[in-house]
């Protein structure tokens, strides 16, 4: 298909809104990472603390993800949006206005910013419905390019709160946040075929089935490192290299660029090459990575190498998951996405949680690095263990062209 097939397919307004829309929400999404140091330095948090509070909006966003899943079967894509944007503009209003003064004020804006998080299950079909199934992919290939938002968080955040303070960064962001929801309000449109809303039963039969569970475990792997590390990376580099927030924050931003662009490339890897065996290279190289970062690095820069090859390795892992998933539950891939993202939240929290954990309690990374290894390693055992079956059952060369 040529560009002004694609162009014709569907609808770009809402397109370009949706992208938008998750671009900016994954900002706000892991704001509390890139801010970390300075919220830490200032409420006096200790290692366990900062790494709890970063992490809370990884999972509230994770849990919300299936909240916000079924709004939208219910009151459809935009007006879900378009509440979903209120929420979170109204939670920045009053930590700028009234400011955010203790460990459980900035818990408690974590939760608001939780509902950011889960912009995943709204843009997603807000786009995807108005386009045929030869054009799902750019479709979803573009809107999805919005996690890139969790790298503007880095790249700007900690600067803005070095110069006007992090409580300001707060009511900063409220400016892209509301010019963006105003374009979504004016331009966005929901498909006029929308599916009608399910029963709660109906959520919830998937979870019936085992490869629904491996999806959510390999996930929960590859877009849980990614996020995990997404938040936790600027606290990393100041507490490791006692790099000054600025500096932590560009190093987190070239770690997240990296892990973000690479995905679309890790699903095509996966469509030339079959999604068991390019998830299987992953899990391996990822494993390898995260264990030598838990060793140590003599110097940043080694350091930061090793994270950009970690977060393309998780990136590509990504793409390679929703290689798979679509070809195993055509007919139920709303509920999974849904499902599967929450997953990954999961494993992002635990990540993120496990790393200030680790250096409270031991006075080093490497417990939280090595666990997270191990859990890839887990995985690409797993993965090993189904892959014959799936070869031979869903995936079997009679039953669909698509490579496994």
């Amino acid at each position: 298909m040529n560009k002004t097939s694609f162009l014709e397919a569907g609808h770009t307004p809402t397109l370009i809104a949706a992208f938008l829309y998750f671009d900016l929400a994954f900002m706000v999404w892991v704001i509390l990472g890139p801010l970390g140091v300075q919220i830490a330095a200032d409420l006096d948090l200790t290692h366990a603390q900062k790494g709890f509070m970063v992490a809370t909006p990884v999972l509230a966003g994770a849990l919300l993800r299936f909240v916000m899943g079924m709004l939208v079967d219910h009151l459809k894509p935009k007006m879900t949006g378009l509440i979903g944007q209120l929420i979170v503009m109204a939670a920045l209003f009053v930590a700028w206005h009234f400011g955010v003064h203790n460990y459980a004020q900035a818990l408690l804006l974590g939760v608001f910013l939780g509902v950011a998080g889960a912009a995943f299950a709204v843009a997603l079909p807000l786009a995807s419905r108005w386009y045929p199934p030869e054009h799902q992919g750019k479709a979803l290939g573009i809107a999805g390019m919005g996690n890139s938002g969790t790298a503007i968080a880095a790249l700007l955040g900690p600067g803005l709160a070095a110069a006007y303070g992090w409580t300001n960064v707060f009511g900063m962001c409220l400016i892209p946040l509301a010019i963006v929801c105003v374009f979504y309000a004016i331009v966005a449109k929901d498909a006029p075929e929308c599916p009608p809303p399910k029963r709660m039963a109906e959520y919830l039969t998937v979870l019936k089935d085992r490869d629904a569970w491996w999806f959510m475990g390999f996930y929960s792997v590859t877009f849980g490192g990614f996020v995990g590390l997404a938040s936790s990376l600027t606290i990393y580099f100041n507490t490791q290299y006692n790099l000054d927030p600025k500096t932590a924050g560009y190093c987190t931003a070239a770690c997240v660029f990296a892990g973000s662009l690479i995905r679309p490339f890790g699903g095509a890897l996966a469509d030339r090459i079959g999604g068991i065996k390019s998830l299987s290279v992953v899990y391996a190289i990822a494993a390898a990575l995260l264990a030598l970062v838990g060793v140590g690095m003599p110097n940043f820069w080694l350091a930061l190498a090793v994270f950009v090859a970690a977060m393309l390795a998780l990136g590509m892992g990504n793409g390679a998951v929703f290689q798979l998933v679509p070809q195993r539950f055509r007919k139920e891939i709303g509920v999974m996405t849904g499902l599967v993202g929450m997953a990954g939240g999961v494993g992002g929290f635990y990540l993120a949680s496990s790393l200030g954990y680790s250096r409270q309690v031991t006075g080093s990374y490497m417990t939280g690095f090595m666990i997270f290894a191990g859990l890839a390693v887990l995985a690409l055992i797993g993965l090993t263990s189904v892959k014959m079956r799936w070869r031979t059952t869903w995936g079997a060369p009679h039953l669909t062209a698509a490579k496994i």
